[in-house]
């Protein structure tokens, strides 16, 4: 470069992005979407089989949140009666369409709460006695009838269970990482991983590299409180649940684990249980004899991914600051809880992370509106996986109604 010269042009066709001495282009879009965890990735669905032309945001490489640190679970029974039960069942018939038509492996083989106390049994009865009323599709299983359902549980002790046939199962890495081709080949959504959203002042919306003119906007950020409309979100009352989270080998042979399993510590941290008149006893008795997993509030659960691991966990640790490090007696804590139920051929520990997830202390999920024709949508509250399409069907509907 001669003296006097400015910077070389440096020019991407592909995205029609220039740097160097001339300005970015601009790009159009009907709607943009911040972040393509699985909220993301269901509001651009939504969007995008009405017939808009959807963009999406992500700041990594790949999606590398709490949307691929779970277990893949599906989870309506876990969800209170009502509202939240019927959003869940309706994200439920979404998912089960996408699975299909991108052809991803799932398993819609239902849930088992197996029991080995009589407190934790008390609970399962009342809950199948009065949920048909609730609207739930459950029923008591004794011992043999569970075992029937399920080899994977160990029969010593075992009193019965509560079967749910609701309960869908998909592998979250596998999953989330094949979404985005099929939005993009089936539906046209575009995708900009790597692209941090710096800013949205529609109608622009953009990134260190892009600027696009959008009509809409729709920020699915998840635990990031700090990149957009920080002030908003630092005063909307929510915080950071840390889960930490185990993985095995890949089980051995063609052993499967069939419904996804949890046993009586679940039965206190799901609020659809909460209407059950039993359950205080129950919580009482782990409290006294168990606190340790109160404190850390661990329960077990278990599904299977399509490789054959079994995912397990998990715990939750509260508050805005997050500890980067896992903690050895939590894992030893849910490791030994599980090993009361599961009856797997190997428990050998092939992996252990942590995941972060937003939660609003008093709401089930939150939308914000922080300027015209914007949306923040988070705070699921560790049931992105059941609710997100059926949260997305519904916002999209409001805001194109």
């Amino acid at each position: 470069m001669r003296a006097g010269e400015g910077p070389p042009l440096l020019r991407r066709s592909h995205d029609s992005v220039t740097y160097g001495l001339y300005p970015k282009l601009m790009q159009r879009a009907d709607l943009a979407v911040a972040g393509s965890g699985i909220m993301g990735l269901a509001h651009a669905y939504a969007a995008a089989k009405q017939g808009l032309k959807v963009v999406v945001f992500e700041r990594s490489p790949r999606a590398s949140g709490a949307s691929v640190r779970n277990f893949g679970l599906i989870w309506p029974i876990g969800q209170p009666h009502g509202r939240m039960y019927e959003l869940a069942m309706r994200s439920r018939a979404i998912w089960i369409e996408v699975l299909e038509q991108a052809r991803l492996p799932y398993r819609a083989e239902g849930s088992l709460h197996a029991v080995y106390r009589d407190d934790e049994a008390a609970v399962a009865r009342e809950f199948a006695e009065i949920s048909p009323g609730l609207g739930f599709d459950c029923a008591w299983l004794d011992a043999d009838r569970t075992l029937s359902r399920s080899h994977a549980l160990k029969p010593a002790g075992l009193l019965g269970s509560l079967w749910s046939p609701t309960e869908v199962t998909v592998d979250p890495r596998l999953t989330l990482r094949a979404l985005p081709d099929f939005l993009h080949e089936r539906l046209g959504v575009e995708f900009r991983f790597g692209h941090a959203v710096r800013a949205i002042d529609l109608h622009i919306v953009e990134t260190g590299t892009d600027r696009w003119t959008v009509n809409q906007a729709i920020v699915c950020s998840g635990d990031d409180f700090e990149t957009l409309y920080p002030e908003l979100l630092r005063t909307s009352g929510l915080t950071r649940v840390k889960l930490q989270m185990l993985r095995t080998r890949p089980q051995p042979g063609k052993w499967r684990l069939g419904p996804a399993l949890c046993a009586g510590l679940t039965l206190r941290f799901y609020k659809s249980f909460q209407v059950c008149e039993a359950l205080p006893a129950l919580r009482e008795r782990i409290a006294n004899e168990t606190p340790e997993y109160d404190r850390w509030e661990i329960h077990g659960l278990v599904s299977q991914t399509a490789e054959g691991e079994l995912t397990l966990g998990d715990s939750h640790e509260y508050g805005e600051a997050v500890d980067i490090f896992n903690k050895e007696e939590i894992d030893c804590l849910m490791l030994r809880y599980i090993s009361t139920f599961l009856a797997a051929p190997d428990l050998s520990i092939a992996q252990r992370w942590h995941g972060v997830y937003a939660k609003h202390p008093e709401h089930p999920f939150l939308i914000l509106k922080p300027a015209p024709n914007v949306r923040i949508v988070t705070s699921p509250g560790g049931a992105g996986m059941t609710l997100s399409f059926g949260i997305a069907a519904e916002t999209i509907a409001d805001m194109y109604a």
